[in-house]
């Protein structure tokens, strides 16, 4: 894209692409060393994020490795995360506050049995700023606190929902899994190691602001001069966490704009077809649910009626969001 204006513009990767699967919660963009296989029912998380100037589009998706209809816990789980997802949409908008939401999508996931896992954040994001400091909680815990927030008019959120059918407390198993960093703008030190200087001078001219892969630097002298990057905190690590064996976690996140007239979801996937063993009736639930994403135009427009709160459903979403 782009090729033809005079003007360069920066584009390319804003967060490396994942694929976690099962009970692994996220950031698993394994090496080209990594000989793992992908097996049948495999439930996989898929995380990706591109800018063009800057201007960042992040998107995941949860999708089980099968043919046919997505039933039980898989389903649930999936199921969980993608309602929660929608109601997201309707209650980020201008004038209402980030604690809402982190109440709704927890109340959201119980209705299905399931958790949101710990420890996630949704942030606002800006030009060449991937994590802004307006975020939302996953999950309203003593030793997570955000400040309260308000959304406002012209932000742009990337709002990241993920949930378990464990206890939603995921661990990091094993430090060398990590593969995914960001360079550390605030932080300063004279590295000693010659393979550090190497790493971090090729981090420096190839990612200074954005997530990367360790797969894009030269693999030799890789994992060498990380460490000593790492020790110094002029890198940021992405961990790779776990939940227990057996739990299944399910991830949706998606870019939205808070326009003047609503707001705009420009990233999405279609669903697999599920038939989740839960469903929704808790009232407050179908009452977001029900909620239009898009406000009256102003001179007087016709406004497009909203869907009730039964049509809102799980199996009609890929319809929702046939975009993107």
């Amino acid at each position: 894209m782009y090729k033809n204006v005079k003007k360069k513009i920066e584009r390319g990767v804003a967060f490396p692409t994942c694929i976690s699967v099962n009970n692994t919660v996220c950031h698993f963009s394994p090496l080209t060393s990594d000989e793992t296989v992908l097996e049948e029912g495999d439930v996989l998380k898929i995380d990706m994020g591109c800018h063009i100037d800057g201007f960042i589009a992040v998107v995941a998706h949860t999708h089980v490795l099968q043919q046919g209809l997505v039933t039980g816990r898989a389903a649930d789980v999936i199921a969980a995360a993608n309602t929660a997802a929608e109601v997201a949409l309707r209650l980020v908008r201008p004038g209402k506050n980030n604690k809402d939401v982190t109440e709704a999508i927890q109340k959201v996931a119980a209705a299905y049995d399931c958790k949101i896992v710990e420890g996630v954040l949704s942030h606002q994001m800006k030009q060449f700023v991937i994590d802004g400091n307006k975020v939302v909680l996953s999950v309203s815990a003593p030793e997570t606190r955000v400040d309260d927030a308000e959304f406002e008019e012209n932000e742009v959120y990337a709002i990241d929902i993920v949930t378990s059918t464990g206890e939603g407390k995921p661990k990091l198993l094993d430090e060398k899994q990590t593969t995914i960093y960001k360079r550390a703008v605030d932080k300063n030190y004279h590295l000693k190691m010659k393979a550090s200087r190497f790493i971090y001078s090729e981090i420096n001219q190839k990612f200074p602001i954005m997530p990367f892969t360790a797969r894009a630097l030269e693999e030799k002298r890789t994992r060498l001069g990380l460490v000593e990057c790492l020790n110094h905190d002029l890198l940021e690590p992405y961990p790779v966490l776990h939940e227990k064996p057996g739990d299944l976690v399910a991830h949706i996140k998606f870019t939205v704009l808070l326009m003047p007239n609503g707001s705009d979801r420009i990233t999405s996937h279609y669903l697999q077809e599920l038939q989740p063993a839960k469903t929704v009736d808790d009232p407050e639930i179908k009452a977001w649910l029900s909620l239009g994403t898009k406000t009256k135009k102003k001179g007087g427009g016709k406004k497009k009626k909203g869907k009730k709160a039964d049509e809102v459903t799980i199996e009609e979403a890929k319809d929702e969001h046939s975009q993107g």
